[in-house]
């Protein structure tokens, strides 16, 4: 089987997961912002079958789907220090290629190209921007909440910058802690 033939079988497991997998209803949840602690402490790794980690991710989902402008959200940014998040780029204007909506736990990059910059905000830092270095194509390792299967994913450009920034999240990190200095950190200048 070639390389390509491979990526394409590993993507297809996470275009096959759906948030009715989940059978359980999201609630939406209020997002935590920076200084809060939960942000800058990494968060454990879960068993992506417990029930909690199943009702968490769908609650990610249904946070996400509320918040205008949201291609992604980590389980720190609702006050749980745990290794969970959701991504979903595919409305974004900068999106090239996406896999839709897909929630990982315990993800981790195992693979990534050269750095690109590009700005970036969170919902956790409302009032401000950044410009961040990421890879500009990463392989990520995961689990699928409720049935526990381990994924593999390629993405590019915009959704590799949103994996990146949610793996972040998950390990304690904000933008903030990847930009070169005050120099790259900007006044957001237009709310959603």
């Amino acid at each position: 089987m070639s390389a390509g033939s491979d990526e394409r079988l590993v993507d297809d497991a996470v275009g096959r997961w759906s948030e009715s997998s989940l059978v359980v209803e999201g609630r939406v949840l209020d997002v935590v912002r920076a200084p809060a602690a939960v942000l800058s402490t990494a968060g454990a790794e879960v068993d992506p079958t417990a029930p909690d980690v199943v009702r968490l991710a769908a609650d990610l989902v249904a946070t996400m789907r509320v918040s205008p402008g949201c291609v992604g959200l980590a389980a720190p940014q609702v006050g749980v220090g745990a290794q969970v998040f959701c991504v979903d780029v595919s409305e974004h204007p900068k999106t090239r290629g996406h896999h839709g909506t897909f929630v990982l736990c315990n993800a981790v990059v195992t693979e990534s190209s050269r750095n690109e910059k590009a700005r970036e905000g969170c919902m956790s830092v409302p009032d401000l921007t950044g410009d961040v270095k990421r890879a500009s194509r990463v392989v990520v390792r995961g689990a699928l909440p409720g049935t526990g299967e381990v994924v593999e994913l390629a993405a590019e450009a915009f959704e590799a910058r949103a994996l990146q920034h949610e793996i972040d999240h998950c390990d304690g990190l904000l933008f903030l802690d990847r930009v070169a200095g005050a120099h790259a950190v900007h006044p957001r200048k237009t709310y959603l």
